[in-house]
């Protein structure tokens, strides 16, 4: 007796370690219904060169000129970074359905081509719905796209630019980092709600 609670208790914690770190991948692909719902592939070279291509087709002289928001570039770089860690945490503890939408994404991300992500959340949100008993969507409720989650405001300041900022307001240092949520198992369900047309 004592060895089969055991195991169903380490079975258990699997189960729930595999579902934290699909709702985590879930919040992070399709945190958004506003704004931009793409993932953008590119790196800050691929910018550069696109600026400094840009700069030749203008005329002789101005192919030096290179012109990149480091504010925009840094945004869609922390986008495009937690975009990857999530696909791949997906392809390594999703069901076969999420793997293989996952794994359309990466190839898109890798032929440097937006990545859309709502057919892989819609998948997602119905087997997190039935992994914790939960009442399935509603039929025929028409849901909005959903995108990757846009990073918060304070996400590109270095920690030594926060805690130089704390100091300036009196501030102590230091913070904290952490949170979990709680979870069964279950099996994956075929999506119960309409969802407007996604191109991918």
């Amino acid at each position: 007796m004592l060895t089969v609670q055991q195991k169903r208790e380490r079975l258990n914690r699997q189960i729930n370690e595999r579902l934290r770190t699909l709702i985590a991948a879930y919040k992070v692909l399709g945190g958004s219904f506003t704004g931009t719902l793409t993932v953008d592939p590119r790196h800050l070279c691929d910018l550069m060169r696109q600026s400094a291509s840009a700069g030749e087709a203008m005329g002789a002289g101005t192919a030096d000129v290179v012109i990149v928001d480091p504010t925009a570039w840094d945004r869609g770089r922390r986008i495009r970074d937690a975009v990857e860690a999530s696909l791949a945490d997906i392809i390594l503890l999703g069901t076969e359905e999420h793997v293989r939408l996952a794994e359309k994404a990466a190839r898109e991300l890798v032929a440097g081509r937006p990545a859309h992500t709502h057919r892989l959340v819609a998948s997602l949100r119905d087997f997190i719905r039935e992994a914790l008993d939960l009442d399935p969507v509603p039929v025929g409720l028409v849901l909005p796209r959903q995108g990757p989650a846009h990073p918060s405001g304070s996400g590109g300041r270095s920690k030594g630019d926060r805690e130089r900022g704390d100091g300036a307001r009196g501030g102590g240092g230091g913070g904290s980092a952490g949170g979990g949520m709680g979870g069964g198992g279950g099996s994956a369900v075929g999506s119960t709600a309409a969802v407007e047309d996604d191109p991918a």
